[in-house]
């Protein structure tokens, strides 16, 4: 047992459950709809992150996803960001499974190669394209985490779910929001 690579599996298993757990609970419509100018859904963040995660830790170590993608990037036609897109098609629980699925099929990946095996990372740049098992990680780690941030503003606007997990809300709830937010945007002000 490598303590490094169940360090960095870890932590990104933290960011896959603040994932999931940011967009349980909301409804079909919610998890779907557009939040920000450029189109942003929550299910469309776990589409994406399912397609990230079975991507770099399984093709890019040999080892593809066996469920087709549900859409052909090479074909011009294509909407080059349909990996952010929810299938209409599915249910939320039926996109919430496959981000659970690739993770699982992305850690059965991980756990025979030790940290240093190469991978290859076909549409990073020549000079980086051959990464190792421990940069993918933390790459990838980095990538959840980042998603999960934003999952966690677009939650708390749409209902005020705040926190990373349900125990761990890391915000004191008897704060006077109210106050606290008027303090905020006095600071501001000063700037105008």
């Amino acid at each position: 047992m490598d303590p490094a690579k169940d360090t960095l599996l870890r932590y990104l298993q933290a960011g896959r459950d603040a994932v999931v757990w940011k967009v349980e609970g909301l409804g079909e419509h919610d998890a779907r709809r557009p939040l920000t100018p450029t189109g942003t859904s929550m299910l469309g963040i776990v589409t994406h992150l399912a397609w990230v995660d079975c991507g770099y830790l399984g093709a890019c170590f040999g080892r593809p996803f066996p469920e087709p993608e549900p859409w052909d990037l090479d074909d011009p036609a294509t909407d080059p960001d349909a990996d952010l897109v929810a299938d209409p098609d599915l249910s939320m629980r039926q996109i919430l499974d496959h981000y659970r699925r690739a993770a699982a099929w992305s850690d059965e990946t991980v756990a025979p190669l030790e940290l240093d095996a190469p991978g290859t990372v076909p549409w990073w740049p020549q000079e980086r394209r051959h990464p190792t098992l421990h940069t993918v990680l933390v790459h990838l780690t980095t990538e959840t985490h980042r998603h999960a941030g934003q999952l966690d503003i677009l939650r708390e606007g749409l209902d005020g779910r705040v926190g990373a997990r349900p125990d761990l809300l890391n915000l004191d709830m008897d704060t006077d929001w109210a106050a606290h937010v008027a303090a905020v945007q006095e600071a501001a002000d000063r700037f105008r």
